[in-house]
């Protein structure tokens, strides 16, 4: 992509109104735009980065044997009164009528569809198990709008919804999910501790979240320094300081955290509202246990940035960077330096790789240095009369200080190594 045709538009300083760090970068950056509080837009930028986030939570989904599908945003009255939920959780609905006086609402969350769509397609043990999932826009009406992405009233959303004929297979294949998620923020370069939740009355045991150590995070943990103990704070029964009660040796933390993702087994709560049951082996007519699994996908973006930064910018990691590689001629009003930017830019896109080319003749080096480091991409390349009297290209990772000078017909060599390629 030519910088010079790209969308975007970097800002020096934003409103003092924006403190949480993830949002006021992705601001400057020009990755998003603000429509409403807690409503925004996705600019190219933003949307490259949340396209690779949304691949690679696909990929990781289809490998565990979860089929995709694409359900309805519009979701009428009568399956929310179903469930109850209608007046349960009212007042997070976005609730509207149709012209012929029907209500409806904008779904912020599948569960009543999904559930009444198995109902007609699950009748034996023979059809079991089924494991669907989408990635879809959510939209809840909340009381608190909080640091851009992290909490927004319309978003984007994957959602996994698995149905089983007993605990033993739902058992088995929540520890797939947990073990793919695990795959999903290992990619996206987040460090995640997996933490105990109420399970919401639906089951006995508990939910779990996926929760990221940052003192943006609104959630209040408590983990284990030493074993893989960690509760959230509404069922946590320690202090900070305390043994662990699991491992008996580590001492208790407690920090804040970003949930980046949930796991919540729900029993038989819609399956018997919907008469989702099915004839088991003996002849026997049982509800369908389930299990829901969800990624905020925004969410996941904000929280990259809040612990993939430093003070000058972004530093997207590799897998979900809007481009790899930054191409920069610094002076552009020479012909050598132009034409071998030129051609390296070409022969990188003969390559497949994603670069953003520096194109720009009316921007001062400083400038578009500074900008580099704001819009993070992993790796910088500097064309100049300077490297181009030994035929090379000065290299510097966004993650690291050092410089490096490669020889140019070494550069997919050391692209491969690595493993931009």
């Amino acid at each position: 992509m030519r910088q010079s045709k790209l969308f975007y538009k970097t800002q020096k300083t934003v409103s003092e109104k924006i403190e949480v760090t993830s949002h006021r970068l992705l601001t400057k950056g020009g990755f998003i735009d603000q429509l409403a509080s807690g409503i925004y837009s996705l600019l190219p930028l933003g949307f490259l980065v949340h396209k690779k986030i949304e691949n690679i939570i696909r990929e990781e989904m289809l490998r565990i044997g979860a089929q995709e599908v694409f359900l309805p945003a519009l979701q009428p009255k009568h399956i929310w009164e179903e469930t109850g939920r209608w007046k349960n959780i009212g007042q997070i609905l976005f609730k509207l009528k149709d012209r012929h006086g029907k209500e409806f609402t904008l779904g912020p969350t599948h569960e009543e569809v999904i559930t009444q769509i198995v109902q007609k397609h699950v009748h034996s043990w023979r059809d079991l198990p089924v494991h669907l999932f989408q990635i879809q826009t959510k939209f809840r009406n909340e009381l608190r709008f909080f640091g851009g992405l992290l909490r927004a009233r319309e978003f984007v959303m994957k959602d996994l919804y698995s149905f089983h004929p007993d605990e033993k297979d739902f058992e088995n294949y929540y520890k797939k999910v947990i073990n793919a998620y695990l795959r999903i923020f290992k990619r996206c370069n987040l460090k995640v501790r997996v933490v105990e939740a109420s399970a919401a009355g639906f089951t006995k045991g508990v939910s779990h979240e996926f929760q990221v150590l940052t003192p943006a995070g609104e959630d209040t943990i408590f983990y284990c320094s030493k074993c893989d103990f960690a509760q959230n704070k509404e069922i946590a029964k320690v202090k900070p300081g305390q043994n662990c009660p699991r491992c008996k040796k580590g001492r208790i933390i407690k920090e804040k955290g970003i949930e980046v993702g949930n796991i919540f087994p729900l029993g038989t709560k819609y399956s018997e509202a919907f008469d989702a049951y099915y004839i088991d082996k003996k002849g026997i007519k049982k509800p369908i246990i389930m299990g829901c699994y969800g990624i905020g996908l925004g969410r996941l973006m904000a929280t990259i940035v809040e612990v993939n930064h430093d003070e000058a910018g972004i530093i997207w990691p590799k897998e979900v960077a809007p481009y790899q590689i930054h191409l920069i001629p610094v002076e552009m009003q020479d012909k050598h330096v132009l034409t071998t930017a030129e051609k390296i830019y070409q022969n990188l896109q003969k390559g497949s790789l994603e670069v953003l080319y520096d194109d720009r003749d009316k921007v001062s080096i400083g400038e578009k240095f500074v900008e580099s480091d704001l819009l993070g991409i992993p790796l910088r390349m500097i064309v100049s009369k300077k490297t181009l009297s030994k035929n090379q290209v000065e290299i510097k990772e966004r993650n690291k200080k050092t410089i490096r000078l490669i020889r140019i017909k070494d550069v997919i060599q050391f692209l491969k190594e690595k493993h931009y390629v």
